[in-house]
């Protein structure tokens, strides 16, 4: 297929797996980005020798990092380094009231039984459930196309359908172990974080507390954005092109075809096209509306998964309290979930979560220094201005200083913001959304938006707001299942 070309809008993890995945196939492909680097929400920046990641800084699911790079013949040894973090991460449920998650399963249990006695045993079980709902996703769920409900039709997975709580809220599941507040908080906030409230969500998605808790939580030194360099060496490495500081203007259709992409005033030809920029503009924005799949209706109707008011904030000493990753429990975890899903307000306690890369990588700060990043979970298109930016820098200051019993504000030497206006402007994102859509339970698999464009069959879409959802692990995955479909478009049209 050395004479095929494809384009692929976006550079983001969808779009550069997109990428090298199809350039390994000999199809030449180029790649249209509208900022001047690549990474979409992964990008960093630098200030005042602070290294800050912008995006995603979780990482688990390793093994879906090794895998994609396995693709290749390569390794994640080959391009970073990865560091288990002992601890995972470190709840706050208030002042002198922490927990510690350690990588020790037995460890683990033991925090768990002092919390709530037999809740260790409970723990063991349930994380062998989400191992199980694991395996079984990751060989049998998560790479399907998701076209039609007959693909999940066979028989492993309708063996594993009762064990795999595909029908029952992940709230209700995860009750049925624990009762404990703090328990239960813990356990649900990968939920919450990452895409609806648990009891909307399928507790099929307790496979990501085997994630977190089983798989450990990982950091690449250098920061996230050594993942997206490494992607985008391999990818040049295969011949893939970059277009930079190139928004993508059309996508131009004759004869019932995508013919290629008009983008800062230059015309792509291509045979195909691969858009893993925001689902909802590139259909409302890019496409005619007599090629779209969705209505504005549709969009308006779709539930979002969280967007986030986010802070980047040098500090000129070290902080003592702070682990790598942080999360401040010291307020009521329903009620913030209420006001992100439901009254869709502005939060009046919410929690938080601050990571402080500076910990264990001594490359994002000056000597001395604390880099951190604060980002606190909010209702995707709620009003985005200066004041409420303030407000809530004040407040997420102090309150991290009274339940860290350390002084923090008056040593902040740089502090960037970032929220729903920037993720509209930099991203074209709907609704100024971080993460995508929610995974609730009229939102998955095959009621997600299709991956292919139903009237045009060489348009295809990844990422975040397709199959199979939100995080970065899931946009490898989507854009390893939106190339395998383009290739077999294109062998037949051979």
């Amino acid at each position: 297929m050395n004479n095929k070309k494809v384009v692929v809008i976006g550079s983001g993890f969808a779009g550069l797996a997109t990428a090298c995945c199809l350039a390994k196939e000999g199809i030449q492909v180029t790649v249209i980005e509208k900022n001047n680097e690549v990474g979409g929400r992964a990008r960093s920046y630098e200030a005042d020798g602070f290294m800050f990641d912008m995006g995603p800084s979780w990482y688990w699911m390793p093994d879906v990092f090794e895998q994609f790079f396995g693709f290749f013949d390569k390794k994640v040894s080959d391009y970073y380094q990865l560091h288990l973090l002992e601890p995972s991460f470190s709840i706050y449920y208030g002042k002198n009231d922490k927990i510690d998650i350690p990588t020790n399963p037995e460890a683990l249990e033991k925090i768990f039984e002092t919390m709530e006695p037999g809740s260790g045993l409970q723990l063991r079980k349930f994380l062998a459930e989400a191992k199980y709902k694991y395996e079984v996703s990751m060989c049998d769920l998560v790479f399907k196309r998701s076209y039609s409900w007959m693909e999940y039709l066979d028989k492993r997975i309708i063996t594993a359908f009762f064990r795999l709580h595909l029908l029952q809220p992940f709230s209700k599941y995860v009750r049925k172990y624990f009762k404990h507040p703090k328990l239960l908080s813990l356990l649900e906030f990968p939920v919450l974080f990452l895409g609806a409230q648990p009891r909307h969500t399928p507790a099929l998605y307790s496979m990501m507390n085997y994630a977190g808790l089983s798989l450990g939580t990982w950091y690449p030194m250098g920061g996230m954005k050594k993942i997206v360099a490494g992607m985008e060496t391999l990818a040049k490495s295969l011949g893939v092109q970059f277009a930079m500081n190139c928004p993508a203007e059309e996508i131009c259709v004759e004869h019932n075809k995508v013919t290629g992409v008009r983008a800062n005033h230059h015309f792509y030809a291509a045979d195909a096209v691969v858009a893993s920029s925001d689902y909802h503009h590139t259909e409302q924005t890019l496409l005619a509306p007599e090629w779209r799949n969705y209505s504005e209706p549709y969009w308006q109707n779709r539930t979002m998964a969280p967007s986030a008011l986010i802070f980047y904030i040098g500090v000129n000493k070290k902080l003592d309290s702070l682990q790598h990753h942080n999360l401040f429990f010291d307020e009521d975890f329903e009620q913030h979930a209420k006001e992100i899903y439901e009254t869709k307000q502005n939060p009046n306690k919410p929690l938080f979560y601050v990571c402080c890369p500076s910990r264990t990588d001594d490359s994002v700060a000056p000597t001395g220094n604390e880099n951190l990043f604060v980002l606190m979970p909010i209702a995707a298109g709620l009003e985005d201005n200066d004041g409420m930016r303030n407000y809530y820098y004040h407040m997420l200051m102090e309150r991290m200083e009274r339940v860290t019993e350390e002084k923090i504000k008056d040593h902040i030497i740089y502090c960037k913001s970032y929220c729903v206006n920037d993720f509209t402007a930099d991203y074209n994102a709907f609704k100024g959304n971080a993460y995508g859509l929610a995974n609730t339970l009229r939102q998955t698999a095959v009621l997600k938006p299709s991956l292919k464009n139903k009237k045009l069959p060489n348009l295809f879409y990844a990422g975040q707001l397709t199959v199979p959802g939100p995080g970065v692990p899931p946009a490898l995955i989507s854009a390893q299942i939106a190339s395998h479909e383009l290739i077999n478009h294109l062998k037949q049209k051979q």
